[in-house]
């Protein structure tokens, strides 16, 4: 039998089993509710990336950039960088999610991504993302 100073020992090892339960719960919901795009109706033909794809999607601004180098804003042509900055910003007020979506044809010139990239961030968007397509969509589209 244990003495009384045994038993009364105080444990001076950190226990990490909480520590990794609660992390491992938070990449599951990080997984989960992380938003992916869909391809628009504006004929813009993404790259492909390995990454996984969500069907559940939420109401993000859109800056589509086509392979002539025209601007659309949520599906809106966008003929002027000035008229862009001031719709850009308008949407950015209204929005709580200050997450702007990037979607440039394969072939538009990474000179003309980076400008609209600026555009955004000038227009005070916090989050800036480039979308693409999963490479299992991709091969449904060759076909």
């Amino acid at each position: 039998m244990l003495k009384k100073k045994e038993r009364e020992r105080i444990i001076t090892e950190i226990n990490i089993t909480p520590l990794t339960d609660v992390m491992l719960v938070l990449l599951i919901i990080f997984m989960v509710t992380t938003p992916f795009i869909m391809q628009g109706n504006i004929k813009i033909n993404l790259p492909s990336a390995n990454t996984p794809s969500d069907e559940n999607l939420e109401k993000f601004i859109i800056i589509g950039i086509s392979a002539d180098g025209k601007t659309y804003l949520n599906g809106k042509e966008i003929l002027d960088e000035s008229v862009l900055s001031n719709e850009l910003k308008d949407l950015l007020l209204k929005s709580q999610d200050k997450k702007v979506i990037i979607e440039a044809d394969k072939s538009t010139f990474h000179g003309t991504v980076v400008k609209i990239m600026g555009i955004a961030k000038n227009a005070g968007a916090e989050k800036l993302a480039i979308s693409t397509i999963p490479e299992k969509n991709k091969e449904e589209l060759i076909r």
